[in-house]
């Protein structure tokens, strides 16, 4: 499974910070925000990247380079070379597909900072791979910030029909008690928010051309036709977005 990681834009609520420094390269604990993400993959053996830029394009290119010193291969899907130029991330997505491929894959924030582990989402991507889904997100419970949250989710009655691997190390963590797997997302109830972390199919963007757009709303019509599944992570987790959540997130992890 390949993954994308969402760079492009300037993070507004970061300036000034983000005026000068790309904010996937801010550190958290003596790591870049983005290599969090990076490091967690690779160690789920998810090893070809696509990173998608705008602002800042060059510098996050020139730092993190082909991804060899991380034991990842490492593409840009770049969209331009100034924050105007982002395609928020419905359009990000579409834009890199050509680089995905035709399989289903990871896509996830390049500004969050989390324990949580991507071998849990295997199963979940065999079932969009076997068509079952289009789709699988990974939700939180609300933050302080997002209190109206953005889906809610209910259990899968076909749940355990879903194909899972035999490796041992795959199982412990679909069997993690901070994971809450087999659900449906569903617009009843916003109890939960968008880790910025999911499972998409190619198939789902079939004809959108890859112009400036957010995948929420646009997601939540195949939400709603029962096509994407989900799983609640109560481990920790961020979304860093302001200086003060930055410094908040330093002072966890120090």
């Amino acid at each position: 499974m390949r993954a994308l990681l969402l760079a492009a834009g300037r993070g507004e609520r970061m300036r000034p910070l983000s005026d000068t420094l790309a904010k996937p390269l801010l550190e958290v604990a003596g790591r870049r925000l983005i290599e969090w993400q990076i490091e967690a993959l690779v160690r789920a053996d998810i090893r070809d990247l696509v990173i998608n830029t705008a602002h800042l394009a060059e510098q996050i290119e020139n730092t993190l380079g082909d991804g060899h010193r991380y034991g990842a291969r490492i593409q840009y899907s770049r969209e331009g070379q100034q924050a105007r130029d982002a395609l928020e991330t419905l359009g990000g997505i579409v834009h890199a597909l050509p680089l995905l491929g035709p399989e289903p894959f990871l896509v996830t924030s390049s500004d969050i900072v989390t324990d949580f582990d991507y071998r849990s989402l295997l199963p979940a991507a065999a079932a969009v791979a076997s068509g079952r889904f289009d789709g699988h997100l990974v939700l939180v419970e609300n933050p302080p910030y997002h209190p109206q949250g953005d889906m809610g989710a209910e259990p899968d009655p076909a749940a355990r029909s879903i194909a899972t691997s035999a490796q041992d190390a795959v199982r412990d963590a679909t069997h993690d008690p901070a994971h809450e797997q087999g659900l449906l997302a569903t617009r009843k109830g916003s109890q939960y928010t968008y880790a910025n972390i999911g499972v998409l199919a190619p198939r789902l963007f079939a004809g959108l051309a890859p112009v400036r757009a957010r995948l929420f709303p646009w997601l939540y019509s195949a939400v709603g036709r029962g096509r994407v599944s989900a799983q609640v992570w109560r481990g920790r987790w961020w979304n860093v977005g302001t200086p003060q959540e930055l410094a908040i997130v330093n002072e966890n992890y120090s």
